[in-house]
């Protein structure tokens, strides 16, 4: 992960800047660099060495008089770089240093044509403006703000515009901004036929395009590791990078100490395909004492997501501490797109595909925001192969009749995809178990039990009254909402609302986010 910010205008002296730049630092460890180019323009780009690790790469990259800084990776440059450099030299191995050129050649319409999870912002000389895109999924964190009229400013997070700006804005993914509008570039939720193939003609597509997914995120410079819950989706991730590999890979899982779900189903998977395996072991007072730092890392206040934070960030931090790994692969975006415990009770195909494009479009203030904190926040890069843009495309074309759980197992498609040799089968046909509940039912439990000694009743009832906007619904909740205050104060419609089933499916009008408490979770997390 690399930050970057960008802003036009006068108000915001350069050591304000740099205060607000600083707060991200961990995200770009290696080296920070901040140029001013006029009067009203600065663009500021702190580096984490992932392609190109000599100082050639490091940002913001010039040409001619225009500028650009880029949190991300370009899948497939190299071919995209081989072309440009008939008319162009290029001065490093970054791929980000395609972007110029390509913004020279096509102007805005260079974003719909990237293979990438990035965020960039752009210093275009000929009109002293910014411009600014995000990947279609988000993947890569983007936000900005108006310091006062024709003053805007972007950054990596949140943080960096605390205190800079009233109002703090996600800048949209699949978006650019130009010309002070912001224009949609790419909806991965449109879809303009459904795929009526039949069943294995569907999993051999899906299983071709995961592996590819898979393999042009193995490219990096820096040392590569592998988060492994234990689940269906990390544990794929990591058979499928094993096998193109064809070496041991290091693999990392974490758990509570008295009863951990995953770390049994994590080893056995490790076994399997013969990887260098690493467990971490977290204690209640390791979980309580992290929950202020999480928070503070993750801009939310939102349940589920800091719940399934606080083990991801224990063990992205002992991998920080005791290993030279540099960019990790994680499962996120599968549940999105073939669907959760709860998607077993939509009514019908149409209302399963729209909670899908429900959750794609919101996938960047949850599950893609927490593995980016988690990980950005000790200095390492994330990588998500289920993001990527043509395996994610295909999936939300399938006609969603075949991919509701008709089959008596959830998931199914991408669990007969894979059939084979990739994964014992026990692990490949295991009942999904919530990541936070898996890294031990404990953990949730200490997590709700701490936020009752925090409130009585009476003080619960009245500090609620104090939040108009998303409303603490219970002391778990206004204990993260009183968090989330102190560091990020007034901020809270960042995030739309709480992650939650969709109450208005029978069998899912719950009062917790976890499928616990689905009456179909039975023997998940077994």
């Amino acid at each position: 992960m690399c930050s970057i910010i960008g802003y036009k205008g006068t108000s915001i002296t350069d050591e304000q800047l740099k205060e607000g730049f600083d707060k991200t630092i961990s995200r770009g460890p290696d080296m920070q660099r901040i140029t001013r180019y006029t009067e009203d323009i600065i663009l500021g780009f702190e580096r984490l060495s992932i392609m190109g690790l000599n100082e050639e790469g490091m940002q913001p990259f010039e040409l001619k008089k225009n500028a650009v800084v880029c949190n991300g990776e370009i899948y497939g440059f190299r071919p995209i770089k081989k072309e440009l450099e008939k008319d162009y030299s290029f001065k490093s191995d970054s791929d980000c240093e395609i972007l110029l050129p390509l913004y020279e050649k096509y102007g805005v319409e260079m974003f719909a044509k990237l293979d990438a999870e990035y965020a960039c912002i752009i210093y275009d000389a000929e009109k002293n403006d910014l411009v600014a895109a995000r990947d279609p999924i988000g993947i890569r964190p983007l936000f900005y703000g108006y310091v006062k009229e024709g003053e805007i400013i972007f950054a990596s997070e949140a943080k960096n515009l605390v205190g800079l700006v009233d109002k703090v804005e996600a800048f949209p993914p699949g978006h650019y901004y130009a010309d002070g509008q912001f224009v949609c570039y790419r909806d991965m939720t449109e879809v303009e036929a459904y795929v009526s193939d039949d069943v294995d003609t569907i999993c051999k597509e899906i299983h071709d395009l995961l592996v590819a997914g898979v393999e042009k995120r193995l490219d990096a410079d820096a040392p590569l590791g592998f988060l492994l819950s234990g689940g269906l989706d990390s544990s794929l991730v990591c058979a499928i990078s094993a096998k193109i590999l064809q070496k041991p890979i290091r693999t990392f899982a974490i758990g509570m100490s008295t009863d951990a779900i995953d770390l049994k189903y994590a080893k056995e998977v490790a076994d399997y395909i013969k990887s260098d395996h690493q467990e971490i072991i977290i204690t209640k007072e390791d979980v309580i004492k992290a929950l202020p730092e999480v928070i503070s890392i993750l801009g939310t206040y939102d349940i589920t997501t800091i719940r399934a934070s606080i083990g991801m960030y224990l063990i992205c931090k002992a991998i920080h501490q005791t290993t030279d790994v540099r960019v990790l692969m994680t499962g996120e975006i599968s549940d999105e797109l073939f669907g959760y415990k709860y998607t077993d009770f939509a009514p019908d195909a149409e209302s399963f595909q729209e909670e899908a494009a429900k959750r794609i479009r919101e996938l960047y203030m949850y599950d893609v925001l927490r593995a980016d904190r988690c990980i950005s926040s000790n200095s390492m890069e994330a990588r998500v192969p289920f993001g990527d843009l043509a395996f994610v495309k295909y999936v939300m074309s399938i006609d969603p009749a075949k991919k509701m759980n008709v089959y008596g197992k959830g998931k199914y498609l991408l669990r007969h995809a894979f059939e084979g040799d990739y994964l014992p089968y026990s692990i490949l046909m295991r009942e999904k178990a919530a990541f936070s509940d898996a890294v031990g039912h404990s953990m949730v439990d200490h997590l709700k039990a701490y936020a009752e000694e925090c409130y009585s009743e009476e003080v619960f009832e009245e500090k609620c009254k104090q939040y108009e906007f998303a409303t603490p619904f219970t002391k778990e909740s206004l204990l993260y909402r009183e968090i989330f205050e102190q560091y990020y104060p007034g901020q809270a419609e960042m995030v739309v609302d709480f992650w939650m089933p969709n109450k208005e499916w029978e069998g899912c009008n719950v009062d917790d986010p976890s499928a616990r408490v689905l009456s179909n979770y039975g023997a998940s997390g077994q």
